[in-house]
């Protein structure tokens, strides 16, 4: 059974940086694409980041391009999300997610596998 547990959320300042890390389990993750979306009640879930577990290719979406770095750790099983220079729009619940796609894709609706979120907040 997959499991996908993320940590690392929290309250930070605006301009301040937080790390998100996603603790995966319960198959081999060699050929998924694993993304980061995050969702603002009331709104729907969008798209932040992904990354190819084999060669580790990155997306970012534009809102996020240039301060937020998307990583893996092969032997850990684990995937990161460093968020540097964060906004208060940036404030929302991150949830982790695994697509068996061979290509990275930004559709949340696409992703097979889902985490239970940790929530950010930026103050201003």
């Amino acid at each position: 059974q997959v499991q996908l547990v993320e940590s690392g959320g929290g309250l930070v300042q605006a301009g301040g940086s937080l790390r998100l890390s996603c603790a995966a389990s319960g198959r081999t993750f060699s050929s998924y694409v694993m993304g980061w979306f995050r969702q603002v009640s009331g709104k729907e879930r969008e798209f932040v980041a992904a990354i190819k577990w084999s060669g580790g290719i990155t997306h970012y979406a534009d809102s996020v391009k240039g301060r937020f770095t998307i990583s893996r750790d092969i032997a850990k099983n684990t995937v990161s999300l460093e968020m540097n220079s964060l906004k208060p729009e940036d404030t929302a619940v991150y949830y982790c997610a695994a697509d068996r796609r061979i290509n990275i894709v930004t559709p949340p609706k696409l992703y097979d596998y889902w985490g239970q979120g940790t929530q950010v907040t930026v103050s201003s």
